[in-house]
C-alpha cells in the first residue's frame, strides 16, 4: 500500500511550540491544500496523542465537496479514543479503525469503530508493516499519515513512506519546538533516509514542498 506522509511545519521544522500550541502555524491554502490531498487517499492516519489533544474529524472539508470520505485510523495501542470523540460519535457514518495491541473495547465495537488488534514492538507500539497490511486486507488502498512528530519518525523508520507532502511556514519557532519527525536515530549520511523532491509551489503565504522515495 503507498503510504504518504503529511507535514505542516515551521521553516526549522517545528509542529508546534514548546507549550503546544499548533494552530495555525500554516495558512488557509494550505490546508485547504490538506483537504485535496485527504481526498486522494483511501485512509487518514494519526496516533492517539493527536486525536485527543486536537479531537479532530479527519474529514474532506472543500466547498462543494460530494466525493467519498476517507476511513479514518486512529494508532491507539491502549484504546485510549474517548466514545466522545469526534471520531467515535461519526464512526457508524464515516468507517473509522482504532489499531490497538489489546482487546477490542466493547464501547467501542458498539459505536461502530472498527477495532484491529496487532502485535507490539517497543514501547507497547503497534508494528506498523503489519498495520499496513491489516488495512489493506480492509480493502484501503493508499494510506494518509497526518499524526504527530513520533508517528511520523515511526514511519519513516520502518521504511514504509513514499512520498512526502510537507507544507512550511514563514516563521521560525526554535529548538524547543516540537519536531515535524521525533527521533530517527541516524548515525552516518548514509543511513538517513533520502527523498527526490519532484514539486515546489507556493500556496497563499507557505511552500509546498512534494517528495519521493528514493
Amino acid at each position: 500500500m503507498p503510504v504518504t506522509l503529511k507535514l505542516a511545519t515551521s521553516l526549522d521544522g517545528r509542529i508546534a511550540t514548546v507549550a503546544g500550541l499548533s494552530r495555525w502555524i500554516t495558512g488557509d491554502a494550505a490546508r485547504e491544500a490538506v483537504h485535496g490531498l485527504r481526498a486522494q487517499h483511501d485512509a487518514v492516519l494519526v496516533g492517539v496523542s493527536t486525536a485527543l489533544a486536537d479531537d479532530p474529524e479527519l474529514t474532506v472539508r472543500l466547498p462543494g465537496y460530494e466525493g467519498p470520505q476517507p476511513a479514518r485510523v486512529v494508532l491507539d495501542s491502549r484504546q485510549r479514543l474517548s466514545p466522545s470523540s469526534k471520531l467515535v460519535k461519526t464512526a457508524r457514518d464515516i468507517p473509522t479503525y482504532v489499531i490497538a495491541t489489546t482487546d477490542p473495547d466493547p464501547a467501542l465495537i458498539a459505536a461502530g469503530v472498527r477495532v484491529i488488534t496487532v502485535h507490539a514492538v517497543g514501547e507497547d507500539r503497534p508494528e506498523l508493516k503489519t498495520v499496513v497490511e491489516a488495512l489493506a486486507s480492509e480493502g484501503l488502498s493508499r494510506l494518509f499519515v497526518e499524526g504527530g512528530g513520533q508517528v511520523a519518525a515511526s514511519f519513516v523508520r520502518c521504511g514504509l513512506v513514499d512520498a512526502l507532502e510537507w507544507f512550511r511556514a514563514p516563521i521560525l519557532i526554535g529548538g524547543e519546538g516540537r519536531p515535524g519527525i521525533g527521533a530517527l536515530a541516524v548515525a552516518t549520511l548514509a543511513e538517513a533516509p533520502h527523498f527526490r523532491r519532484v514539486e515546489v509551489r507556493e500556496v497563499g503565504a507557505d511552500l509546498w514542498e512534494r517528495y519521493a522515495r528514493v
